[in-house]
Parts: structure tokens; sequence; C-alpha cells
């Protein structure tokens, strides 16, 4: 049994790979001695809870609590979970059992916190459950089983930019909550509700300080990144004293000319993407598009409740290369959806060849509590059959990846060192976001350190990562 409070342990999280972290090494109390304020905090799921993860820690830190990563010290553990699909649930619910185990005294926030009674079904002596981005009843919470400590907020200052979970040189911006599509395989709204985007100077606010403090990669995140700001009509905001209008592209025109890379996550595809394009093209944003389109067959695409004109979105996708050639586009799909013939999986199979998509995800539909598409009951397709089509659509991904890989071979490109070992450096380039794509790997380059931008030529790839050499090295300042 561990003795741990672990964070993200790829075993337990969903939704994202993420190596592990332990809040101790983030809030630096490791080795201070209990006061009966230490927190314990489990979280898992998308970047979307880590987000809501970053705010209840430095919200704790900024009340005098400490954090910690062990069961055995923490006054209280707080569980953050995930509750998308089922075997995420099952893993949330195996995170909740386990700190009670260890520890006894036990809240739940996150996504499954909104269905309170399966929870207590299966664990009654949980204190509290509250639901996602809860954030002040977390802390009344908090506050109720463990007081709040005496302490001089002079000598236990938080860092301007909060508590942040991620390496110091990249950290996730969300911009919204919520979402008004209506998916069928989807129970986000009933979960965190419709769209509601945050004011433009507030996240521009949140940014800045983000850049400020050294982080070289802002990730925007949201449920529907491309819906923002239409929950207001797109009306003006302000930032420094500027009218600033709330749409994605304002958006993401004024951050990129912030001086970081900014990657645009979970962009839905509305006709106004196009206008994101010419931005990275002039290089203001990263020439990378997330866009779920989760299968091609006009007819399953009714079943999602997707929009199903398959043919504008590759006439689109030929439009923004013609605008950016750079451009690297990621993408999910869901096989085995209820009702999915073999048709339709080959109009999904043409599609990936005809489209060329950079980088793919690929999910074997899962039964979601909740969700619409339950009741295609009769329609639902067999594990064999979900598995065969799992492993030919990877088949055929996999070469075109590699071919998209193949083009970048004898180029020069940034790359942003994420690890080192003794084998030289990992980083990623403009066309990897950080544990979902490929990396970039630098052999025998072992003086370099996480979070710097080096100019290295590619020499190698594979269907997933590239090989490259130094061509620049950082300032001797940047190193270390």
């Amino acid at each position: 049994m561990k003795n741990s409070v672990e964070t993200f342990d790829p075993k337990q999280t969903t939704t994202l790979e993420t190596a592990q972290k332990t809040l101790a090494q983030t809030s630096g109390t490791a080795d201070t001695v209990t006061n009966g304020n230490r927190i314990g905090f489990v979280s898992l799921g998308c970047p979307k809870n880590l987000v809501d993860s970053e705010r209840i820690l430095t919200q704790l830190r900024i009340d005098g609590y400490e954090v910690t990563n062990t069961y055995n010290d923490a006054d209280l553990v707080i569980v953050n979970t995930c509750g998308f699909i089922d075997a995420a649930v099952e893993e949330s619910l195996d995170a909740i059992r386990e700190a009670l185990e260890e520890n006894g005294k036990v809240l739940v926030t996150g996504c499954l916190g909104a269905k309170e009674n399966q929870i207590r079904e299966v664990h009654p002596d949980v204190l509290e459950i509250t639901g996602p981005h809860s954030y002040e009843a977390v802390l009344e919470h908090v506050h109720k089983y463990v007081p709040k400590p005496d302490h001089d907020p002079f000598t236990s200052l938080v860092p301007q930019t909060g508590v942040k979970l991620t390496p110091k040189h990249y950290a996730y911006l969300k911009i919204s909550e919520g979402c008004d599509n209506r998916c069928t395989f989807c129970i986000i709204p009933s979960l965190r509700g419709d769209l509601d985007s945050r004011e433009v100077g507030s996240v521009l606010d949140e940014a800045k300080r983000l850049v400020e403090s050294g982080v070289q990669e802002i990730l925007v995140v949201s449920q529907d990144t491309s819906a923002y700001g239409k929950d207001q009509g797109g009306r003006t905001g302000f930032w420094n004293g500027m009218p600033v209008k709330q749409n994605i592209t304002e958006l993401a025109r004024h951050l990129g000319q912030m001086g970081a890379w900014v990657r645009l996550h979970y962009v839905y595809p509305y006709p106004w993407v196009d206008e994101l394009i010419p931005l990275m093209a002039e290089g203001l944003v990263l020439p990378y598009l997330d866009l779920p389109l989760q299968h091609a067959s006009p007819r399953v695409l009714k079943l999602m409740k997707r929009p199903g004109r398959i043919d504008r979105q590759l006439e689109s996708i030929r439009k923004w290369r013609e605008i950016c050639p750079d451009l690297v586009i990621r993408s999910t799909f869901i096989v085995g959806f209820p009702g999915e013939t073999e048709e339709d999986f080959q109009i999904l199979l043409d599609f990936l060849k005809e489209a060329r998509l950079d980088r793919v995800g690929c999910f074997k539909y899962s039964e979601v509590e909740g969700a619409a598409a339950n009741s295609l009951g009769e329609a639902m397709i067999s594990e064999e059959v979900k598995e065969d089509r799992y492993m030919r659509f990877m088949e055929v991904q996999a070469e075109i990846s590699a071919e998209r890989l193949a083009r970048l071979v004898g180029r020069e490109l940034d790359v942003l060192i994420d690890d080192v070992d003794e084998e030289g450096a990992i980083g990623r380039c403009y066309a990897d976001a950080p544990e979902i794509d490929g990396m970039v790997f630098i052999n025998g380059e072992t003086e370099l350190a996480p979070g710097n931008l080096v100019r290295a030529v590619i020499t190698h790839s594979d269907e997933h990562d590239m090989w490259a050499e130094l061509v620049d090295m950082p300032d001797e300042t940047e190193i270390g």
C-alpha cells in the first residue's frame, strides 16, 4: 500500500498522461514540522482539472496551510476527481478509497463530485463532497475540519502566479468553464454547466504574470476554446485601459504579443477558426491546432450531434495549409460508437488518408453514465469489433504520422527543453504539446536544463518522435 499522495500518476489518469509530480516539491514544504495544518492533495484528470487544483492549492497556501506529499503527515486529504468516462470514475473511486484507508479524513471535489450519491454509495465515510470548480466550498470545508492557521503572510509568500503543478517553463491557462454543445457521448455540460467565459482582462492579466515569472509556453484550455466570449455576445472588454473584443481571435492576438509560445487546445471546428490561421502564419500563435473532430461519417456525426459536413472540413484544412504551410493539426476520434457500421468506419479511414492529420488520438467508445448515447443500446458495438477498428485506425494513422514528421527532417527548429538525463536533453518543438504528442531527443547534450529554448536541426524521425542536433546553445546565464 502506498503512503504518498501523488499527483497525476499515469496509471490513475485517464484523460491526460502526465509525469508524476508530488505537491511537496511544488510547495517547498516537504521538510517542515507539522503544526496541525497540513493538507494532502490528489489531482486526477485533464488540464482543466489541473488548473482547478492549482487554484485550490494557491488559496490553501494563501490561508497559511502547508501541502504535504504523504498521507501520514496530512491532517486532511483532498481528492480532485475525474468523472468523464467509466474508467475515470473507477480510478477516482480507487483514489478516494486509498486516501480513506491511508488517512481517513477525505474531502472530494471535481467532476465526479457532481454525482455525490454515486460516491456515497461506495465511500460513505467521505467527509464532504463538492462538484467541479467549487473553490469556495472546498476552502470552507477545509476550514471546518482543519481550522485556518495563524500565520504571517509576509513570511509565507505565495508566488504571484500562484501554485503551479506544471514545470516552471510552461503553464495551462483556462479561459472558460462549461460547454454549450450537447454531444451525445459527453456529460461535461451536466458536470460543469453551460459556457461561462472569463473576462478578457482577467485572462490577459494572468497570462502576463505567467510570462513575467518565466513561463515560456502558455497552453490555452477550456471545454470549447473557439467558443470563448460567445456567451457574452462578443462584447468588448478592457485590458490595460484598452478595449479588447472578447472572442478567441482577439484573445489569441493579445496573448501572442507577450513573447511566449501560445498553443491552442480544444478548438471546436466553428467557421471563425479560419481567423486564427493568419495569426499562426504571422508567428503570433504556434501553428498548432488541436481540433477534436471525433468522426468523419455524416451518419455517425449526426448520432453524436457533431458537425456533419466533413467535405467542408477537408476544404478548410486545405485552405489553412495554403495560408500556413507549417500548420500542425491534432485531432481525436472515437471508434465503435453505437451504430457505427463497417461502412462508417471506412469513411473515417478514407478521411484520415485524405486529411493527412499530423497528430491523432483514438479512443474506443466507452459508455458514460448519463450520456444520451446510452439510449442507442441495441446498436452497441462489441468489444472485439472496437478493438479491431482501433488497431486498423492506428495502423493507418501511424503511416501518416511518420510521413508528416519526416517532412521536418533537415529543418532548423526551436526546441523547448523539458527534461535532461544521462543520455541527453528531451524537448519539444512547435509540433508537440506536452504529455500528448511526441518529443525531440538531443542526444549527448547533458549541460542543458529544463526551460532552455535552443535551436536544433532535425536529423531523424519516426511515427511519434524526432531526433536533433544543436545548432545554437542558449546563453550561459540560461543554463542550469
